[in-house]
């Protein structure tokens, strides 16, 4: 038996490469031949540090292979959302591999199975023969392999340090009484990284109370009937789907994988393999780290850069200047550097700064006469809720200088809060001073509640970002960490965890909100220091400041209306919806000739298996379970009409619990009405979206989806719904940018654009187009927005892929000026590795110019989509600013309240009707003006299905 002092290490390779990767995405590390050597460089660092500080006896670092492993087989869409992989990991691979190789480290991989698999395999079988083992990863699904002498073992990482977890910590983390029930856990919520769908609208605080209340999954479904309300109705009808999960997240322990002690001892390193590789990647300071001295370099070296920073000055309440220790950030890919030493963030605790309590009114009259003085403040508010149109204030910070700031705190007394507010009224309504803040729609719609309307130019942080990196994060806290190496206080170091104990802001003492909120409002001040020259620099300040900063206060005045729901017409249609469940039920016991839990996957599986024998080999789960998921169903319902009856019941059921009985629960009980939040730095390509409820996503495709819109209604008999459409609006850029003379008559002479394109294409009368033909040639139409290739056309279409690439050929002979376009819209991505839209919105494609195909085509789908997709969502935000502003101006009772993909929705005064519609349509037409002209349908209705 080894000695208890043995101590083993397994790395989970790609969870480090990955984060190391995404550690130095804003100032990658670039050598003098032109390679990204980021993830090699951060993936080197942790396992030097770890064997420094650990001094493991036995290490193994696994990998996943490219071969699909059983969940896929399991599940075609696991992982299957993942964005592909970075080029720059994939030529980190390769680089991990050969330093593992010369520090003798062994590589542990498996075919068909995952890295966690291997490492939970092997972590099983070391325990068993007396190791301590150390599975180090970031990924919280270990926690399920935790046991004995088995621990997580997360490294540093952001300024926090390695975190060992045992049983305990697991335990406490998850707030369970068992181990296993991680994986319960797990099935429950799902997890989008790996596109494991779990229960919809389970999240972990209802799993931890429903894994608390029942102790398993297996009861949770079993007594499923029990659990009341939308939660239970989406159990049972996601049962086979949770099960699913559950197995897919279940990390497999039998790999076939031999485990033996003496080939994982931990070696001395190859200092020759260390030298030669090191040097190829221009390591000098961790060839010294490794080695132990400094072997001369075949590679030039340049001197690091240094700064010194001024030591702050004394200065009074609001007026005397400073100079804080602030730290610059440089986004550098300069070459030859010298390695920096690990970042080390700073923090409250670290940086110089002054925030104070403003809590006297004449230090708050003080304080708004020198923020009146100013060009431009940042303000932040700290509320009750995250729900801001029932949120109260607690208090406000301020800050006009970097490392100053000011914490207003406001009493829960409406009357004595409402006069702090009035002292700052002048300020926030001068027209003159610019108004910074992070995520600023937030705190609009608060002081909303105390009456309050900001005015003057705004600058919100969240959007600049999102203009200058779309596709990343735009949180302050990780903002923070990249461009000023400082690391926020976290809200839970006040309130506590969520949960039950969690305290409210209100309960904090006023002296650390003070700590709190002044280091809100103070890095957001400098993060827009930072990052208005940036949108200078690659031309976006006429965006910000044209589009999304006017857009806010758009969504802000929307969010604010809400939309009336007539819930008594829902709750008929729940019961209707009940009725035709139960009547498809019936009709389902009938056809299988037995009754049975229509919501228990093992019981339907057998039914339709073992008694019915719809097949004869069926696909079965992990746990040997029939499986009876939609790509099972969907295969059989053209044979066996039960199969689609199961998928017309779940259907029913996703419907009610999803939309008719949920909508209702979501109505402010303050307004009476249904207030959406709309985001504007979500989507890449800057379309909005939305939540609670996503309306984006309100179904339109079958009749009962579209009922649905019966619900939402006029806010008073004076009152009607408009909604306004734009029509074809990407097809229509696209004929505009390509300059295509035939898509441009056809579009402006008001000719069907489908019918003419058949015609064109198929080489016939315009008249003799056929049905399937016009449909034919509308999927070709909208599939060349998305680079479509002849295998996905014929998917579409149900014809070969023969036939489908002769109609691509014939399309593209037929408007050459639109296949000219979409080359000529590669080769400027190739060269400028970005597309933007008509208005200078971008969209970077790192993979452009991938050597991986796969990576590389997506990127040219996405150069071709993303300026007419964006410049569809641009024009619409232009057509929400100018109505607004119109509204406005003709102090209209009519009121814009809804935005759903390319549609407005206005709750309209009759009085206002035939006005509206003519400004509306005459403002959507011509919020951007080009070649082609823009339709807009424009619709009105006692609901918004009529009008629609």
């Amino acid at each position: 038996m080894p000695k208890p002092s043995q101590k083993l290490f397994l790395l989970d390779a790609f969870a480090l490469i990955y984060r190391a990767h995404f550690a130095f995405i804003k100032a990658p590390r670039i050598t003098s031949t032109g390679i990204n050597t980021s993830a090699v460089f951060g993936f080197t660092n942790t396992l030097l540090e770890v064997l420094k500080k650990e001094a493991p006896t036995h290490i193994g670092v696994a990998f996943d292979t490219p071969k699909k492993t059983f969940r896929h087989e399991q599940f075609e869409a696991y992982k299957a959302q993942r964005d592909a992989q970075p080029e720059d990991i994939t030529i980190a691979i390769p680089y991990v591999k050969r330093l593992l190789e010369a520090m003798n480290i062994p590589i542990l991989l498996v075919d068909g199975y995952e890295a966690d698999d291997v490492i939970g395999t092997l972590a099983r079988c070391a325990a068993e023969e007396g190791f301590e083992v150390f599975m180090m990863t970031p990924d919280k699904d270990y926690g399920q392999l935790v046991q004995e002498h088995v621990y997580m073992y997360k490294p540093a990482f952001m300024g926090k340090g390695a975190e060992k977890m045992g049983v305990p910590e697991i335990l406490e983390k998850w707030q369970i009484e068992r181990v296993d029930q991680v994986i319960d856990m797990l099935g429950l919520m799902g997890d989008a990284s790996d596109n494991i769908p779990g229960v919809p609208g389970v999240g972990e605080k209802t799993a931890q109370k429903l894994i608390a209340q029942y102790g398993s999954m297996e009861n949770i479904l079993a007594r499923a009937g029990e659990i009341k309300g939308k939660l239970g109705e989406r159990i049972r009808e996601n049962a086979d789907q949770a099960i699913m999960s559950r197995e897919l997240a279940t990390i497999d322990v039998n790999v076939p994988i031999p485990f033996s002690a003496k080939d994982l001892i931990h070696e001395e390193p190859d200092a020759e393999k260390v030298n030669a590789l090191f040097d190829e990647l221009e390591f000098r300071t961790l060839r010294r780290r490794v080695l132990g001295d400094d072997p001369i370099s075949t590679t030039a070296t340049t001197k690091q850069k240094t700064t010194t920073k001024d030591q702050p000055g004394q200065l009074d309440l609001f007026g005397a200047a400073s100079n804080p220790n602030i730290a610059a950030f440089e986004n550098s890919t300069s070459t030859n550097q010298t390695e920096p030493a690990p970042v080390v963030y700073r923090s409250i605790a670290t940086a110089t700064h002054d925030y104070q309590t403003v809590d006297t009114r004449e230090l708050m009259v003080s304080l708004a006469n020198y923020l009146s003085q100013q060009n431009e403040f940042c303000f932040d508010t700290e509320t009750t809720s995250l729900d801001a149109l029932q949120a109260e204030l607690v208090g406000i910070a301020f800050s006009y200088r970097p490392g100053e700031a000011f914490y207003v705190p406001v009493p829960e007394d409406r009357e004595q809060a409402q006069a702090i507010v009035e002292i700052f009224r002048p300020v926030f309504e001068n027209e003159a001073i610019t108004k910074i803040g992070q995520n600023l729609k937030y705190d609009m719609l608060v002081l909303k509640n105390y009456d309050l309307e900001i005015r003057g130019p705004l600058a919100d942080t969240m959007l600049a970002h999102y203009l200058l990196e779309p596709e990343q994060r735009h949180g302050m806290d990780r903002l923070a960490m990249n461009y000023l190496q400082y690391q926020p206080v976290a809200i839970e170091e006040l309130i506590g965890k969520k949960g039950k104990n969690q305290s409210t802001m209100r309960e904090v003492p006023v002296h650390e909100v003070t700590e709190y909120a002044g280091e809100d409002a103070d890095i957001t001040l400098q993060l827009h220091q930072l990052l208005t020259p940036e949108l200078k620099e690659k031309a976006a300040t006429k965006l910000f400041e044209g589009v999304e900063m006017p857009l806010v206060r758009v969504l802000t005045a929307m969010e604010c209306e809400g939309v009336r729901i007539d819930t008594e017409a829902l709750a008929k249609m729940s019961q209707q919806l009940e009725n035709d469940i139960r009547i498809l039920e019936t009709d389902i016991f009938a056809t299988a000739e037995t009754e049975f839990n229509l919501n228990s996957p093992k019981q339907l599986g057998e039914v339709l298996f073992d008694k019915m024998n719809l097949v004869k080999n069926p696909k079965k789960t992990r746990t040997g379970q029939y499986a009876t998921g939609e790509d099972v169903l969907s295969a059989l319902e053209s044979e066996h009409e039960i199969a689609r009856k199961i998928l017309d019941y779940r259907e029913l059921q996703k419907l009610k619990s999803t939309y008719v009985d949920a909508l209702p629960l979501l109505i402010n009980p303050n307004t009476g009405r249904l207030h959406t939040s709309y985001n504007q730095a979500v989507t890449a390509t800057g379309r909005l979206s939305s939540t609670n409820p996503n309306l984006q996503n309100i179904p339109i495709r079958t009749v009962r989806g579209r009922e649905i819109r019966k619900a939402f209604v006029p806010r008073s008999e004076e009152f009607q719904i408009l909604s306004a459409d734009y029509s074809q609006i990407e097809l229509r850029i696209m004929a505009a940018f390509s300059g295509d003379p035939s898509m441009i008559e056809a579009f402006n002479l008001g000719r069907d654009i489908h019918a003419t394109t058949a015609s064109k294409v198929f080489h016939i009368p315009l008249e003799e187009v056929t049905s399937d033909m016009r449909r034919q040639a509308k999927s070709v139409n909208f599939g060349i927005i998305y680079g479509i290739s002849a295998f996905g056309l014929a998917r579409n279409l149900g014809i070969s892929r023969g036939d489908a690439g002769e109609i691509i050929k014939a399309y593209f002979e037929e408007f050459p000026a639109v296949k000219a376009y979409m080359d000529r819209v590669i080769k400027e991505a190739r060269e400028r590795e970005y597309v933007e839209t008509i208005l200078g919105r971008r969209r970077y494609l790192a993979d452009i110019n991938s050597r991986n195909q796969t990576n590389r085509g997506f990127a040219e789908r996405n150069a071709i989509n993303a300026p007419i997709q964006g410049s569809a969502a641009d024009m619409i935000k232009l057509a929400m600013i100018n109505i607004q502003a119109f509204i406005e101006k003709e102090n209209l009772r009519s009121r814009m309240i809804l935005q759903v993909h390319d549609e407005l929705v206005f709750d309209a005064h009759r009085e206002e009707l035939d006005f509206l519609k003519s400004n509306v349509e005459d403002l959507m037409q011509n919020a951007l003006p080009m070649e082609v002209k823009m339709e807009t349908g424009i619709g009105v209705g006692a609901d918004w299905l009529e009008a629609h």
